[in-house]
């Protein structure tokens, strides 16, 4: 599941217009591609199709804080246990020690509060920050777009406030992920309204990402990779969208990896269940497709859970053929990069 990508291929910035991204069409069973743009989506989908698409909100999870020595750190807000614990991620912490006292830093890198280092595990450490404020309230105060590190950014309050608009879906409701449904990045309001107007029907999820989504595959085989958990919910009402789109014949069309991966957990004897929980489930070649005729994705990382997953549903010989394809023809990977339609 490897391959190279020249480095300029690494979208720094997103299109300058959401639904300008090129879309690449690929027909996993004639194995034609067609070169379009996100913008003309609709030519490419039936009334009857159902978009699935994952309605999570992206905290500003980034945040930067230094030490008594004035050494800085960089953190990365994952979630929170009980009492206000944060576990997060830094950056520079090599010699940072339990029982230390760290200075979190507001977006104007004015100290803003002090949190504890309770401990670490695992690479994570888990921190009991000093404040009244709730972590939603906390971060907006402290926090910059999560970026995957991949993309460049530094702590300029201009970018950040161009990337926290940008690096979020626009129908993003529910908060709670570190990392953005990339997929859905390429839709506007108005490019949903013409869908929905030629007939196509919408349905929503919610699926925090969390930031095991980057976590690259390091062992030699598939089978030992150790999958993320990550939380999910499908309202009754949702769940009666998508069974009713199945029911009558309509392709259900997963935007994302995400929304592919919820609905997998959840679906049995060709219907979906509302419900809510956490999933690790790691699709990868050989899985056999449950509930989704059809993906919305971004170009992913080489060894990634992400490809497994694009590969188990077009096949890895015909990805790393539609990659390759992809790399000749100049298309922009990865987070801010173009998207794939795989029919």
């Amino acid at each position: 599941m490897d391959y190279y990508l020249p480095p300029e291929l690494v979208a720094q910035q997103p299109a300058a217009v959401r639904s300008d991204s090129r879309l690449l069409v690929f027909n996993r069973f004639s194995g034609e591609i067609v070169d379009g743009s996100f913008s003309r989506l609709g030519d490419f989908l039936s009334a009857s199709d159902c978009l699935i698409l994952n309605d999570t909100k992206v905290l500003p999870a980034r945040f930067f804080a230094c030490r008594r020595s004035g050494a800085k750190l960089e953190g990365l807000f994952l979630s929170e246990g009980a009492a206000g614990v944060w576990e997060v991620m830094l950056k520079g912490s090599r010699r940072v020690r339990t029982g230390e006292t760290l200075l979190l830093k507001d977006k104007k890198k004015q100290d803003f509060c002090t949190a504890e280092v309770l401990g670490k595990a695992g690479g994570r450490y888990l921190l009991k920050v000093q404040t009244q404020e709730n972590v939603e309230a906390l971060l907006n105060r402290i926090g910059f777009p999560p970026l995957p590190p991949y993309i460049k950014r530094d702590d300029d309050l201009a970018v950040a406030a161009e990337d926290e608009m940008r690096y979020q879906t626009v129908y993003a409701e529910n908060p709670g992920a570190v990392a953005a449904p990339t997929a859905g990045l390429h839709f506007t309001k108005q490019l949903i309204e013409h869908l929905k107007n030629t007939g196509i029907s919408f349905a929503y999820l919610t699926l925090h990402v969390g930031a095991g989504t980057f976590k690259p595959i390091t062992s030699e085989n598939l089978e030992d990779h150790q999958m993320h958990y990550e939380w999910f919910s499908i309202d009754e009402e949702n769940a009666r969208l998508i069974n009713a789109a199945k029911s009558r014949g309509g392709r259900i069309i997963s935007v994302g990896t995400t929304s592919a991966r919820t609905l997998e957990t959840v679906a049995a004897d060709s219907q979906i269940k509302a419900t809510s929980g956490t999933t690790n489930l790691f699709i990868k070649p050989g899985y056999k497709f449950k509930f989704i005729d059809a993906m919305i994705t971004n170009f992913h990382l080489p060894k990634s859970t992400l490809l497994a997953l694009v590969a188990a549903f077009a096949g890895l010989e015909n990805i790393l053929k539609v990659y390759r394809y992809a790399i000749e023809q100049r298309y922009r990977f990865y987070s801010y990069g173009d998207a794939m339609l795989i029919t």
